[in-house]
């Protein structure tokens, strides 16, 4: 069976972040969102260099491309993109997940997300996941360390 048919056949699951080294927080926050539902397909979305800026007010450690090879090293996630470049919608669309699974912190981005799936045909489920030792492991906490 192909990868593509793979997927399709399973309830796809998306999830967002900037991936800026991967910690413990990161490997929980994708445990949880491949084990919402079971024989589920994972899809993580990585931030553009552009727009972590953007949204953090500085470009993240590692660039966009490292930070995909980084979270693909890590085996839990069934695919790894890069997120879009000026709008996060299309990208988005073209997955067309059953499910997305956002950070208990993620907050850019999200305010109108399901009703602007709905607006171009996508139906999704969003959740928020559990913060895992949220006072401990965030990157810009383990930085100043």
């Amino acid at each position: 069976m192909s990868k593509k048919s793979v997927e399709t056949k399973k309830k796809k699951i998306m999830v967002f972040g900037t991936f800026d080294g991967l910690h413990k927080g990161h490997v929980d926050f994708f445990k949880q969102a491949k084990n919402f539902i079971k024989n589920s397909f994972l899809i993580v979305s990585i931030a553009r260099d552009k727009n972590v800026l953007k949204i953090k007010g500085e470009y993240p450690s590692l660039k966009e491309g490292e930070r995909v090879a980084l979270v693909e090293s890590c085996k839990l996630a069934d695919k790894v993109i890069l997120s879009g470049t000026k709008n996060h919608i299309p990208h988005i669309v073209k997955i067309r997940p059953d499910i997305i699974a956002l950070g208990y912190d993620q907050k850019a981005y999200v305010k109108d997300l399901k009703k602007d799936l709905k607006n171009k045909g996508v139906l999704v489920k969003i959740i928020r996941l559990k913060p895992y030792k949220e006072h401990v492991y965030k990157n810009h906490l383990l930085k100043i360390k």
